[in-house]
């Protein structure tokens, strides 16, 4: 038994006798309570064990060793990075009546949401970052610090750890309310970071427009659809009036009944005149045998006649053979009516389509920058500092909590 346990039972057995004194002795004066206290045993110096030694081992192998070395590969290999903040919104530009003032504020305000979301999630994803790397070449542009493993990229990078190493090298926000998106580019060269963020800003705006062209071509596709099939029936039945006037050589049907229903009024006309003129004779004249009567019979006559060949070629139609005219009619008219619905049609699927172009044309979605890209002058990151007193807590909290587990568990044994 060592000597701290014999002092600690030495102490419980002098506690004990005390009390017991307390209890069965008069209260003692304050001389005796002095010199009770001076005859009580001395605690004997302290001094390290080697558990102590073991845990200040462990603390400089597992907190100080690795703080210094992250100081000195902070302060000596670590590269600086130069970083450009660029900042836009996404704004479509739509004209609608007053009535639907707030539908239209509620309306630009989601499409300029939606395509900010869009836009958020595709400067952060592959295509872009592709896109960049055909233009700047990325991989060389992350990897220039040969002696800083840490914060480069390292060699024979795919596409895939281009892009999570584009993710740390360049932050995107995106605040939803206000539809307002802001990028930090980092790189090692205050020039790359310039162009990397052009880049950004170039191919964000190539979006936006692919997008607006989407977006656009959706909107009219249907009224373009309708546009096409009233414009093929329109031409198909002017195909088939013009078939119809060919077959039966004449234009129009209707004029040229209407002429001839003009010559039979007009022989009608000259029959009744020379009857009129046929009875005046006969009443002027007692001889049967006057000329002026014989010549006006023979000219009813001839009238007649004509009016009965006429009236025949009406009901015989055209020359004497074919369909009469009654059909001609009927079936030209049919295809005048379905030539003008035709037209009705296509005019009115003519209008939709412009304005819809014309609605389509007004709802343009476009970028506004309201932190152009310019060129840094002093490096910001890495944060050393901050970097350094991270890591060092880290490092602290772990041992700090391996040790207390480490006696919990001594203790308990």
């Amino acid at each position: 038994m060592n000597l701290a346990a014999r002092a600690r039972r030495r102490r419980r057995a002098n506690q004990a006798n005390a009390a017991a004194e307390a209890n069965t002795a008069p209260e003692p004066n304050i001389k005796e309570s002095i010199v009770l206290v001076e005859t009580l045993p001395k605690a004997e110096p302290a001094f390290l064990r080697p558990r102590h030694y073991i845990l200040a081992a462990t603390f400089g192998a597992f907190v100080i060793v690795p703080s210094v070395l992250t100081a000195i590969y902070l302060a000596v290999f670590a590269s600086d990075q130069y970083s450009t903040t660029v900042g836009f919104s996404v704004r479509a530009e739509t004209s609608l009546p007053v009535s639907d003032l707030v539908g239209s504020l509620i309306g630009s305000s989601s499409n300029g949401a939606r395509d900010s979301d869009i836009l958020y999630e595709y400067m952060r994803g592959h295509e872009i970052v592709s896109l960049i790397d055909q233009r700047l070449d990325l991989k060389e542009i992350y990897s220039l610090p040969n002696r800083d493993p840490v914060f480069s990229l390292h060699d024979g990078a795919t596409i895939e750890d281009l892009a999570d190493y584009w993710s740390k090298m360049t932050l995107v926000s995106f605040d939803g309310n206000a539809g307002l998106i802001e990028a930090e580019i980092r790189s090692f060269r205050a020039e790359d970071s310039l162009n990397i963020a052009r880049a950004v800003l170039e191919l964000s705006s190539q979006k936006i427009n692919e997008l607006s062209n989407i977006a656009r071509e959706d909107s009219i596709r249907f009224a373009r659809e309708t546009l096409d099939v009233t414009t093929e029936q329109l031409r198909s039945a002017r195909t088939r009036l013009t078939a119809f006037r060919v077959e039966n050589q004449m234009i129009d049907p209707q004029a040229a009944i209407q002429g001839q229903m003009g010559l039979l009024n007009s022989l009608n006309a000259q029959l009744a005149e020379e009857i009129i003129t046929n009875d005046l004779i006969r009443q002027s004249t007692t001889r049967d045998t006057d000329p002026r009567i014989e010549q006006s019979d023979r000219r009813i006559s001839i009238i007649r006649n004509r009016i009965e060949d006429e009236r025949s070629s009406l009901g015989a139609g055209v020359e004497g053979s074919g369909p009469p005219y009654s059909e001609i009619v009927s079936e030209y008219e049919g295809l005048v009516v379905d030539r003008e619905f035709a037209e009705a049609r296509y005019l009115a699927a003519r209008a939709n389509y412009d304005a819809a172009v014309t609605e389509a044309d007004r709802k343009s979605r476009y970028l506004v920058v309201y932190s152009p890209p310019t060129l840094a002058e002093t490096p910001t990151h890495p944060r050393r500092i901050l970097i350094f007193a991270l890591t060092t807590l880290l490092l602290v909290g772990v041992w700090s909590l391996g040790a207390m587990i480490f006696y919990s568990i001594k203790d308990r044994r």
